[in-house]
């Protein structure tokens, strides 16, 4: 392993050291204990899964409560109007039209995380322990502005940690921070588990069965996010003529999973949404429609497979555009045989795109799904569920990917430095 690369890994470590650290500082004139103890006797349901995604932030209500979500959120948006509008779309494409891209992303950033600050500052008001106490130790306006405030600065830090990492570190940023936030969670639920094996209030037969549940979990998602078909490309001979010294790729390749993880967290994002905003409310109707749609229903297990299907097929049309793959193989030279270049090709891409969609949207509604009904079936008291194994396997898988990509690149520099 080069030194390059174990300074990259080093500078990686460090920053999400420093993300960690600041999941333990709160927000100041909050009563943490009434927080702790609330989220605590909510842990497997809507809140429990919010709390999941922040690495046990939102429990200890700290500066980076919202997370990295409002990044992802106006990231999301953004994609959505560029392909909307052809003038966003084509920003995005340029060089320095990019820059303007991102700094729209981080001006709707900035505004998203206002309003959900504010928004958890209000709630936070009606928040009482068993004993009486308020969760709010100073004034209530003095607390929103400070809340606000904070929480916009721990978010902008987040989002500055994840730059920092994709530029001078190993992997995408903001997928390692979501990621080091999800496995923080563990070696507190490990404990719990243990803690109710040996009170008795679990068999041994269970923790198996999880474990089982796990594995199995982990392997499918490691087979799919691995599997892609491979579109034959071929090449006119003038082509090949021209780029003697130059690799050309002989295939295109389609994955399975066109969209990644970003329908199962759009799909849970909008489901707890509702959940978690009626779940402190004491009207008999708006608790009923909270109950219907908590996590631990089968109704939001229902809703989540539809929505994670419908989403895969809609953001795997916007990530995979066969239009343009088709006019940039043309004018190269190539053509897919058996197919007329052009229209022909495009048209063949989206079929077969389409088809592996479909597996995929089913693969990823039945993993966001199927394990937390197998856990829940179980009796497990914490919330478990595939979305979190799969960001998990992704993130792990991609970032492997880049450091061995990082290693193979260390080797063609060491063989052009020495004249081979």
């Amino acid at each position: 392993m080069s030194k390059e690369l174990i300074n990259k890994i080093l500078i990686t470590l460090g920053f999400i050291f420093a993300y960690r650290i600041l999941a333990y500082v709160p927000v100041p004139g909050v009563n943490i204990s009434v927080v702790k103890d609330f989220f605590d006797s909510n842990s497997n349901n809507a809140l429990g899964l919010v709390n999941i995604f922040s690495g046990n932030a939102i429990s200890r209500l700290s500066i980076i409560s919202l997370g990295i979500m409002p990044y992802i959120t106006s990231s999301i948006i953004m994609e959505l109007l560029a392909t909307t509008f052809p003038t966003l779309g084509k920003m995005k494409k340029e060089r320095d039209g990019m820059q303007k891209y991102m700094q729209i992303i981080r001006y709707a950033t900035i505004v998203i995380t206002l309003v959900q600050a504010v928004g958890v500052s209000m709630g936070l008001n009606s928040l009482t322990s068993k004993t009486g106490q308020s969760a709010i130790m100073i004034d209530m306006d003095t607390f929103i502005a400070v809340a606000a405030i904070s929480m916009l600065t721990g978010t902008m830090l987040l989002m500055w940690i994840g730059e920092q990492i994709t530029q001078k570190g190993i992997g995408n940023g903001i997928s390692l921070i979501i990621f080091a936030g999800i496995v923080s969670a563990i070696p507190h639920a490990i404990s719990g588990t243990v803690e109710l094996v040996n009170n008795g209030q679990m068999n041994i037969l269970t923790v198996i069965g999880i474990l089982l549940v796990v594995i199995i979990t982990v392997l499918i998602i490691i087979y799919v996010e691995l599997g892609e078909r491979r579109v034959p490309i071929s090449y006119s001979r003038k082509t090949m003529m021209q780029n003697q010294k130059k690799r050309i790729m002989n295939y295109i390749p389609i994955k399975v999973n066109l969209s990644g993880v970003i329908p199962a967290i759009f799909a849970s994002a909008l489901l707890t949404f509702p959940s978690t905003i009626l779940h402190s409310s004491k009207n008999p109707i708006l608790v009923a429609i909270s109950d219907f749609i908590s996590p631990a229903s089968y109704t939001f297990n229902i809703l989540m497979f539809l929505l994670v299907v419908f989403f895969a097929f809609f953001y795997a049309s916007i990530t995979f555009n066969a239009k343009d793959i088709a006019d940039n193989l043309k004018k190269q030279g190539g053509f897919i045989p058996g197919v007329r270049p052009g229209g022909s090709t495009s048209q063949f891409l989206n079929d077969t795109a389409g088809r592996l969609t479909f597996w995929g949207a089913i693969y990823l509604g039945l993993i966001s799904t199927f394990p937390w009904l197998l856990v829940k079936a179980m009796g497990v008291p914490f919330y478990f569920g595939g979305v979190a194994v799969l960001i998990v396997v992704q993130v792990a898988i991609d970032t492997m990917k880049k450091i061995e990509a990082q290693q193979y690149m260390n080797k063609y520099d060491t063989l052009s430095a020495v004249g081979l």
